[in-house]
Parts: structure tokens; C-alpha cells; sequence
């Protein structure tokens, strides 16, 4: 018998297994792919997740990995530049965008240092359910032999696609439609001024250093235009880099990709319920939101924090107190992703900006303060209501 079974080991259901792990707890973490592979991500991980690699001990290895400090923004959007640091929180000012196979292997490390059992190449087919009909355990395959394990917890940590909330059939308490089509690859030899952001209507392109010398370069369509992007997809994410950012496009010509060109038209966008008996859903699987603000990393984190929070002490206690600690994580989750999923579809709309947000952004960029305050709003360290101080007010 486990405590928890965590199903998923990338950067929601790593970090759950590695604190609740160091909580004193037995937890089996699997995943379906092996150890070190790559996932589709953009992978930029903005100061709070930075904040909380610190805390586990794992920012020191992405360091030593070869992956970047990002400290310095560039924002630019009609005629308006942004060129400035964030304040970061807890001693963090910098972002960085490490690799997905460097930085899930990392987590699952810590995890497994931390006392979790870990198991690649895992696939779970089905839950096991006691007479109440509550979730005790999984079955599966791991690899070509078929398993069954008990636990007190079933974690869902399996993505936007997640099989644990297929299996229990959690419903969407939250959807919005698909915004955006995106589409990426890597550029070596091309220097970035650490994230660079560039918007026009219809448009967003993203540079970031990586891993290896590399630099990620991402270009965003309006999902209405994602059957004619992907016929050829490659030219039209040149035009998008070339009419979006001019500057960066310069910086491109004569080299070439390292990799193919990754994309996707399935962004999508709700909450799900998270939690019944037996199970709750992190990261991903309760929640997805388009990547336009790379929010996706950093949220994952405060989950799997606020979950291990919630079990310290219940989760091998009696059913009813463990039901009530998941319930108020499930509240608090919603609470606390609720104002970065509003932000992040405001973004993904590609709309034309309006006026009062071009003018609100011409004061920001006269005041290495305001700019800021305004990149932790952006990276999620505090809340909009942050950047209106009586310096902004003043300006406007």
C-alpha cells in the first residue's frame, strides 16, 4: 500500500512526489515515456517557478545544466519598446527556459533522492475502486507486464490529456475555445536579449536562450488560421517571425534550424473538477491554458506546493479528513489560477491592442520602476492591481 500513486512525472507530478516524498510519505511515481525524453513545451519558467526550484534544491543543477539566467525583457508593440529587469521574488530575478528532458529528469532525480519510487515506460488502463466506489489504487502495464498498485492517494499529473480525469470522468467546470495555433524550433549561433516579446494584431513571437547554445524561437497564430498554417508551415512561420520581428528575423537569416518544427493546434483552454474520492487532478490535467503566456511551468509548481501543503498529516489519516484537505486545495487552486487564466486569454485573443492599454504602456516604459512592475505582473509574482501606483496614475 502507497500513500499516493502519482501518475505523471513531469513538472507537476515530479514536484507532488518529491514533497510529499520529504513529507515522510510512500508515493510510486510513473509515466508513460522514458526518463529524459523531450515533451512539447516552450519551457520558459518564470520567476515564481524559479522561486520554487530554489526551495527544492534543484535551481543549482539547472544552472550547472548550461541553461541561462534570463534576467533582461524586451517587449515591443506598436510603436512602444519595453527593455527592462523584473523584481522577481524570493531573491530571483531571473527566468530561465531549460530544456523539458534537462528539467523533468531533474525533478525526477530530486524525487526519487527524496524516497519515491519511480517507474518509467508505465501506461495506467484503469483505477481501482473499493465498494464505496472510491479510487484506491491503478492497474496497468509497465512495459509488457501487467500491474496493479493500492494506494490512499491517486494524483493525476498526466497533462492536458490526462488519463487519470478520463478515468474518472471529471468533468470541465471552466472552457473556453481554442485561441491560438503555435509553432517552434531552435536556432544555434543566434544571439536573444534574454526574452524577447514581440506582438502585433494577429501575431506573437518569443526568443529565449536555452540549453546548448540554442535559442528557442516561437511564432503565434490566430487558431482560425491553423489549417492554413500547417500546409506549410514552415514558410508561414518565417513570415510570421519576419513581419512580427523584423529584428529578430535578421538575426536569423543565413542560419538554419537545429531541429524540426514543432507545433500544435490543440491549446486548450478550462478548468477541470479536481478532486473526488480518492483522487485530485495537478498541473495540466486540472487545468491547461494556451501557452502564449507561459504560465504553464510556474502554475504547476504552486499546485503541486499547495497540494502537499493541504496532505501534511491527513493524507494517512482517516478518509473524511483527507476528502476536506482536498477539497480546500481544490478551492484554493481555483482561486489562485483564476486571475493568470483570465490574463493569459486576453493575450491569445491576438486582438488589435486598444488604446488605453497602449497609453497604460507608454507611461510603464518611461520608469525602469514601473517596468518592473510591471514584468512581475507579466511573469505572475503580483497581481495587475500592483502596477497602479500614484507614479503610473500620475503619467496616465
Amino acid at each position: 500500500m502507497y500513500d499516493a500513486i502519482v501518475v505523471g512525472a513531469r513538472c507537476a507530478g515530479a514536484p507532488s512526489a518529491l514533497l510529499l516524498a520529504r513529507a515522510g510519505y510512500r508515493v510510486l511515481l510513473l509515466d508513460r515515456s522514458a526518463y529524459g525524453s523531450d515533451t512539447l513545451s516552450t519551457h520558459l519558467v518564470h520567476q515564481p517557478g524559479i522561486a520554487a526550484l530554489a526551495r527544492w534544491g534543484v535551481l543549482d543543477q539547472i544552472r550547472a545544466s548550461g541553461c541561462p539566467p534570463l534576467e533582461r525583457t524586451v517587449y515591443e508593440v506598436a510603436d512602444i519598446r519595453i527593455d527592462g529587469c523584473a523584481g522577481g521574488v524570493a531573491g530571483q530575478r531571473a527566468k530561465y527556459a531549460p530544456r523539458r528532458r534537462v528539467l523533468d529528469a531533474l525533478l525526477v532525480d530530486a524525487a526519487v533522492r527524496a524516497g519515491a519510487e519511480y517507474r518509467e515506460r508505465c501506461r495506467v488502463t484503469a483505477l481501482l475502486r473499493n465498494r464505496t466506489g472510491r479510487v484506491v489504487g491503478v492497474e496497468g502495464r509497465h512495459r509488457d507486464r501487467h500491474f496493479t498498485e493500492h494506494a490512499r492517494l491517486v494524483i493525476g499529473a498526466d497533462g492536458m490529456r490526462s488519463t487519470v480525469a478520463r478515468l474518472v470522468a471529471a468533468p470541465c467546470t471552466v472552457r473556453h475555445p481554442l485561441m491560438t495555433c503555435a509553432y517552434h524550433t531552435y536556432w544555434h549561433d543566434v544571439p536573444a536579449d534574454g526574452v524577447e516579446l514581440y506582438e502585433r494584431p494577429g501575431a506573437w513571437v518569443a526568443a529565449v536562450r536555452t540549453n546548448d547554445d540554442a535559442t528557442l524561437v516561437q511564432a503565434y497564430f490566430p487558431q482560425s488560421r491553423f489549417e492554413e498554417v500547417r500546409t506549410d508551415a514552415r514558410r508561414a512561420y518565417e513570415e510570421q517571425i519576419r513581419t512580427t520581428a523584423p529584428s529578430l528575423h535578421e538575426r536569423l537569416l543565413g542560419s538554419e534550424p537545429t531541429e524540426r518544427l514543432h507545433g500544435t493546434g490543440d491549446q486548450q483552454n478550462f478548468f477541470r473538477q479536481a478532486t473526488g474520492p480518492g483522487w485530485v487532478l495537478v498541473g495540466d490535467a486540472g487545468h491547461h491554458k494556451d501557452s502564449v503566456t507561459a504560465r504553464g511551468i510556474s502554475d504547476a509548481f504552486q499546485q503541486a506546493e499547495a497540494l502537499a501543503a493541504e496532505l501534511a498529516n491527513v493524507l494517512a489519516d482517516d478518509p473524511a479528513r483527507l476528502d476536506a484537505a482536498l477539497a480546500r486545495f481544490a478551492e484554493t487552486r481555483d482561486a489562485t489560477m483564476a486571475p493568470g487564466y483570465q490574463g493569459t486569454l486576453g493575450v491569445a485573443r491576438l486582438a488589435p491592442p486598444h488604446e488605453q492599454r497602449l497609453a497604460l504602456l507608454r507611461a510603464v516604459r518611461s520608469d525602469p520602476e514601473l517596468v518592473a512592475t510591471y514584468l512581475d505582473v507579466v511573469a505572475g509574482v503580483v497581481s495587475a492591481d500592483a502596477l497602479y501606483t500614484p507614479k503610473l496614475l500620475a503619467l496616465l
